[in-house]
This record gives structure tokens, C-alpha cells and sequence, in this order.
């Protein structure tokens, strides 16, 4: 009796590894969508194709769905500047020249 229950779970937990028949009719879902080699868990953003953030696909919030990519990328550019200015800023004032 032990050692058909043994062999009856030694075949059930090799069973569960077996690959499994495919039907004929692939369902397409989100999850067969393609994936972001940045962050591999979510879907590509779509918007990012043809922009310099093309070949990662960096784009986790999905801001990209709701503004237009051109608005992003001013926006960087005038943020990143204003970041740098503002280095140079603090940097003055710790040496004292003002």
C-alpha cells in the first residue's frame, strides 16, 4: 500500500512538469504582448517607437499614452537646463561670490 501511494506521487509531481497540447486557436492577451527590455514585465509603450527611448522602452508610469512624446521631450530638455543652472547656483553661493 506505501509503495503504491509513493509511486502514484512520484507520477503525479512528474506529470505536472509534462508540456502541455496546445490547442489549434492562439488566445492573444496582454500577457503575449511585446515586453519592454527595460523593465521586462510590462508591455513596450507603443509611443516610444521611432523617439530616442526606442530601444529600451523605458517608459513605467505610461506617461507616453497621455501626452504627446514632442511635449515630453521639450519638457526634459527645459527641466534638464534649469536643473544645471541651478547647480551652477548653488555652487555660487557656497563659494561666496554673492
Amino acid at each position: 500500500m506505501m509503495k503504491t501511494a509513493i509511486l502514484a506521487s512520484l507520477l503525479g509531481s512528474a506529470a505536472a512538469f509534462a508540456p502541455v497540447q496546445n490547442s489549434a486557436s492562439k488566445v492573444t492577451s496582454a500577457l503575449n504582448a511585446e515586453k519592454s527590455p527595460a523593465v521586462p514585465f510590462l508591455p513596450y509603450p507603443e509611443n516610444l517607437k521611432g523617439y530616442v527611448g526606442d530601444d529600451i522602452g523605458f517608459d513605467p508610469l505610461r506617461v507616453s499614452d497621455y501626452f504627446p512624446m514632442d511635449y515630453l521631450r521639450e519638457s526634459e530638455l527645459k527641466h534638464g537646463r534649469i536643473c544645471m543652472m541651478a547647480i551652477v547656483g548653488y555652487i555660487t553661493v557656497d563659494l561666496g561670490v554673492v
